[in-house]
């Protein structure tokens, strides 16, 4: 690192510094705010609905420089702002219903995150003053090591905006199937540590000849740093991702759109399950006429029957009618009465021709401040929002595996496909597809636009066809290899139908589990304590 030495206090400024000089000055001061600020920038240009995957490696790298050579309080403020700007925007579409507060709340808190990260970076700069390349390993486990508890603290964490998530289009995608969602974060944040260790190797004092060019050495190392960055993107287009092998069963999903402006609540409940009966009676109407495929099963989104048919006799004619009209088990998402009686279930539940009501899945992950209230008198003195919430909704304590006619589906609810864990589960209990069923009506396309990113990251990981099924979109297919098919628009009706494979093999990724989570993480402590060690003796050798 290089040190400037401080003009004496009684000094004022050199007249003689010229207007340019003085310009690179406030430049060079600026460089941190500007590169925190360009970090954001990338990043949000990385996820959907941009989908510039490559300039998630860029922003980890603006990242890395900003906060390098900085004092820890420099590191953590730098790292907020970075992290303010990402998710300010990112997560905008939290404020089309509750407001303002809940989405500035929610977007400090995801930054108070960065900011750690940026302290821990900057903490951690002694370590690659001698060893520029080290910096690649050292961000990609601190990066790491954020996102694994953002994505569990508080209130079992909120895991949007994983680097793993902006990478649906990009080789590194193929790392999924080894390691889940944290080797692919890794593998992007190496990436982008590896342009630091680049960049600091040709500008590191004796790295250049003259005006003529670089020393050999330097040379040698940027090869060295290329080479391992090429590698590293080869490396995941090399992966084999597990495609399904077994019978091909025929998947509808029914988009079913709701009312806009212009309705009570209970109106709108019984003209969202309208639509969606009438979307599957359309459907059938197109089978009889042999227009479209004979489905094996249907799948409708979260809430198309806010109305509960195990207890409305009304709600269970209509569903019951659609799943007779097209011959084919339907998977509904409906709410239910939980056992205690001031709370209600999200459920996906199974509807079978003829006889009705099956297996059903309760949503083991309800979102804070969502779909119930922590603190509901504490949060009340910040918005009144809460009070939108009216019951809370308890918790299911199983993973959602059901049988679907052929197929054994594994069915998450919503925000649930962001968490590993939930994911994993169903593959783990034979989910044979995996089924998102989710509900954007109060959100916006870039919203639904990111959590299908989700679900093509979520089939590359446990190698099984996918979908996506949602109220007014986005509603679609994923193959294995991350691939979209037949992906609606915002705020329509619609059906879409395609063949997808059933499969009992698990990847490489599903066996390990979070088992790579940890060893990065481990990564990451070893990174702190070591430079709490370089730190210590470089004290001690000041003192004497």
């Amino acid at each position: 690192m290089t040190v400037l030495a401080a003009r004496p206090a009684n000094e004022g400024p050199d007249e003689r510094e010229s207007p340019r000089s003085r310009g690179r000055s406030v430049l060079v001061r600026l460089r941190p705010v500007l590169l925190a600020v360009a970090a954001a920038v990338a990043l949000i240009l990385a996820f959907p609905p941009h989908d510039l995957w490559f300039l998630a490696p860029v922003g980890v790298a603006a990242f890395a420089l900003a906060t390098h050579g900085r004092r820890t309080r420099s590191g953590a403020a730098l790292g907020f702002l970075t992290g303010a700007i990402l998710f300010g925007v990112m997560l905008t579409w939290t404020s089309t219903q509750a407001g303002r507060m809940p989405w500035l709340l929610l977007s400090g808190l995801q930054a108070a995150y960065l900011a750690a990260q940026g302290a821990a970076a900057a903490y951690t700069s002694p370590l690659v003053v001698r060893r520029p390349w080290l910096i690649a390993p050292v961000t990609a486990v601190l990066w790491t090591l954020q996102e694994a508890l953002r994505g569990r603290v508080p209130f079992g964490g909120f895991p949007w905006g994983r680097l793993a998530f902006s990478q649906g289009d990009s080789p590194l995608l193929g790392f999924a199937a080894v390691g889940g969602a944290p080797l692919v974060t890794f593998a992007t944040a190496l990436v982008g540590g590896l342009l630091v260790a680049l960049f600091m190797i040709f500008t590191a004092p004796g790295s250049r000849t003259g005006r003529a060019g670089f020393t050999a050495s330097s040379l040698k190392r940027a090869a060295a740093v290329t080479g391992a960055a090429v590698l590293t993107v080869v490396a995941g287009l090399a992966v084999p991702t597990t495609a399904p092998r077994g019978r091909a069963v025929t998947v509808a999903i029914v988009q079913g759109n709701v009312p806009r402006l212009g309705l009570d609540f209970n109106a709108q409940r019984r003209a969202v399950l309208d639509n969606h009966v009438n979307g599957t009676l359309e459907l059938a109407r197109r089978v009889a006429a042999g227009e479209a495929a004979k489905p094996d099963l249907v799948v409708w989104p979260e809430n198309a029957s806010d109305i509960d048919p195990l207890r409305n006799p009304d709600a269970a004619r209509l569903i019951s009618e659609a799943a007779d009209a097209v011959d084919a088990p339907i998977l509904v998402g409906t709410l239910g009465q939980a056992a205690d009686p001031e709370k209600i279930i999200n459920v996906g539940q199974v509807w079978h021709p003829s006889t009705g009501p099956g297996e059903r899945y309760i949503k083991q992950h309800p979102v804070p401040f969502a779909e119930y209230v922590p603190f509901r008198s504490l949060a009340r003195k910040v918005t009144d929002k809460v009070d939108l919430v009216r019951r809370d909704f308890a918790a299911g304590d199983r993973p959602g595996v059901l049988q679907l006619g052929p197929a054994r589906i594994g069915d998450v609810i919503c925000f649930e496909v962001a968490y590993d864990g939930i994911v994993r589960d169903t593959v783990l209990a034979g989910g044979q597809i995996l089924a998102v069923q989710t509900n954007n009506a109060t959100f916006n396309v870039a919203e639904a636009e990111q959590q299908l990113a989700m679900v093509r990251l979520r089939a590359v990981e446990h190698g099984r066809d996918a979908l996506m099924a949602s109220t007014v979109g986005v509603s679609g297919f994923v193959d294995a290899h991350g691939r979209v098919y037949g992906a609606t628009s915002f705020f329509t009706a619609a059906v879409v139908i395609r063949e997808l494979h059933i499969d009992n093999r698990r990847t490489l990724a599903t066996r390990l589990g979070a088992g790579p989570e940890y060893l990065f993480v481990a990564g990451a402590l070893v990174a702190l304590v070591a430079a709490a060690l370089v730190r210590r003796r470089a004290k001690t050798e000041e003192e004497q």
